[in-house]
């Protein structure tokens, strides 16, 4: 699975590179494969918590509101995939990441400022449910580390 069109596997670029010595080591296609795997996870953690937080919104405000929200969260999707396109092309292509990708949150948010049926705050709170879904990640993450460290007396 890649998040572009371009192939994974990696290329030997010295005739030594196939024999190292080290066969028992990771592939470098091992940690692309981890990477895919973190990515889809917290794709469909995203999206989970933006359904679950959208019908909450909807029930406790408006349709307008829940509408605004449902567009940030879809901003922040959009937001997600492009940086997940940007660290996976990091070391092979580029040398850094980009930072274009922000124009995407500021063209909202001063489309939203702009238009009278949007609102900035519903919107901006639909951006960072990504970020949301990290925080999930991570407090998961420690709970399984921590609870799989033996205990000291």
């Amino acid at each position: 699975m890649s998040l572009s069109d371009e192939s994974t596997e990696p290329r030997s670029t010295t005739p030594q590179d196939g024999q190292s010595g080290f066969e028992d080591t990771e592939p470098a296609n091992s940690s692309m494969q981890e990477f895919y795997q973190l990515y889809q996870e917290l794709l469909l953690t995203t999206l989970a918590l933006t359904g679950i937080i959208f019908i909450a919104v909807l029930f406790s405000y408006s349709l307008n509101i829940a509408l605004n929200y449902l567009i940030g969260a879809c901003t922040g999707v959009i937001y997600w995939r492009m940086l997940a396109k940007d660290v996976e092309r990091l070391g092979r292509e580029k040398q850094q990441l980009s930072k274009t990708r922000l124009a995407l949150l500021v063209g909202l948010i001063l489309l939203a400022s702009r238009w009278n049926q949007l609102q900035i705050l519903p919107i901006f709170l639909g951006f960072l449910t990504y970020k949301a879904a990290l925080i999930i990640y991570v407090i998961r993450v420690a709970i399984v580390s921590s609870s799989s460290q033996p205990r000291q007396p």
